[in-house]
């Protein structure tokens, strides 16, 4: 019987090469991106990480709606909706069937995402 340590547990998960997913962003304004990211990424990160400008006042913690989404192709490819995110869904602005909170669903296939424009950051 083999044990293995923390460290080692640790140095595994960080060798193990991650699947690329494929993400489609656009929004009313005309802007289009298409990504790709590793699984498990949510969509938040995927937008900070590639400059694709998406609201997120509470810094992505479930405490607001300014992330709502609309997922239009490829719900099934996100991870399930927790009742903390549907509870704080509730608030967004344009409510839809496919609505997600980008801080709340975890990509683990390919998407396609429609940013709303009170969505869109603006910056300061």
């Amino acid at each position: 019987m083999t044990h293995s340590t923390a460290s080692e547990s640790k140095l595994s998960a960080i060798a193990t090469p991650r699947h690329k997913v494929t993400v489609h962003f656009y929004n009313s304004p005309g802007e289009e991106r298409i990504i790709e990211v590793d699984e498990g990424t949510t969509i938040l990160e995927a937008c900070m990480e590639n400059a694709i400008r998406l609201q997120h006042n509470c810094g992505g913690v479930c405490a607001c709606s300014t992330c709502h989404v609309i997922i239009e192709e490829g719900m099934e490819n996100l991870s399930e909706m927790t009742d903390e995110e549907e509870e704080q869904l509730d608030e967004a602005v344009g409510l839809t069937l496919k609505s997600r909170l980008g801080c709340q669903c975890r990509i683990y296939g390919d998407i396609t995402v429609f940013i709303p424009d009170q969505s869109i950051y603006l910056g300061h």
